[in-house]
């Protein structure tokens, strides 16, 4: 690929939390634009058999706990077996705040009150989950001389904002690995970026509700994540590391507006 073809045909794409919302949307644009998939759930649930089936093709549906060293082995395993190669993580399982209550986003959960179990598994799955599925992909990329990593966040007043530990702390966690990944594979080939929708997206992880909407009274359709990713996984971006991506402000030609990492740090106060 040059670096300004915004071609995906034939890559191959590991993503995970894809049986739903921003996962699915991306993995639809991505097998749309003839992307070879793998794509994990946390079961092999009725949603994921049907993403699977909805991608067609040779598409790779796996049950996957991503917090489980093993499992996360197998996925990689798995794809390589039937692919030979992989050319792109999307790390984009993750837990919300739904687990900690059902209310969470109409009437705060201070954190002492949130339950251990809860936050200990929202911690697990958005922290160490995408170090575990990482940590597994890299040794293959390096070996093929490079891929692309892309973990999806939030928005920075939802790190920080009242009610919303674990689950904004844990993308700020996140944001900050990703720089630090993207440092430790710079001149390997493999680059490390940072995909957000840019504001709450009509989700699961938001509660169902008649007149469903964020925090700050807005709901963002999954399908702005399509553009985004697409162009991530494209050669337009190779080179491209350590950045931060918001999808809302994605322009027509590109990302123009939509880059956000001109600070020395990921901008969460």
């Amino acid at each position: 690929m040059t670096p300004t073809d915004t071609s995906v045909s034939g890559r191959v794409v590991l993503i995970t939390g894809a049986s739903r919302g921003l996962g699915r949307e991306m993995a639809l644009a991505l097998a749309a634009a003839g992307a070879r998939l793998a794509i994990t759930g946390a079961t092999l649930s009725p949603a994921l058999a049907a993403t699977r089936d909805e991608l067609g093709g040779d598409t790779i549906a796996e049950a996957a706990d991503v917090t489980d060293p093993s499992a996360a082995a197998r996925v990689v395993a798995r794809t390589l077996a039937k692919f030979g190669r992989i050319d792109m993580l999307i790390n984009n399982a993750g837990v919300g705040m739904r687990l900690i209550s059902e209310t969470f986003n109409t009437r705060p959960t201070r954190f002492w009150e949130a339950d251990p179990e809860a936050w200990r598994r929202i911690v697990d799955t958005n922290v160490n989950g995408p170090f575990e599925m990482t940590r597994a992909v890299v040794p293959q990329m390096l070996a093929q001389g490079g891929g692309k990593i892309v973990n999806i966040s939030t928005s920075d007043q939802t790190m920080v904002r009242r009610g919303y530990a674990p689950y904004g702390p844990t993308k700020a966690f996140l944001e900050a690995a990703s720089r630090v990944w993207a440092e430790d594979l710079r001149g390997t080939g493999i680059d490390v970026n940072v995909l957000l929708p840019g504001g709450a997206a009509d989700t699961d992880l938001l509660p169902p509700a008649p007149d469903k909407k964020g925090a700050d009274g807005n709901l963002l359709s999954p399908q702005v994540m399509r553009a985004p990713i697409l162009w991530l996984a494209s050669g337009a971006s190779d080179g491209i590391t350590g950045a931060r991506f918001i999808a809302r402000l994605w322009g027509p030609d590109g990302p123009g507006a939509a880059r956000d990492d001109s600070g020395a740090k990921p901008r969460i106060m």
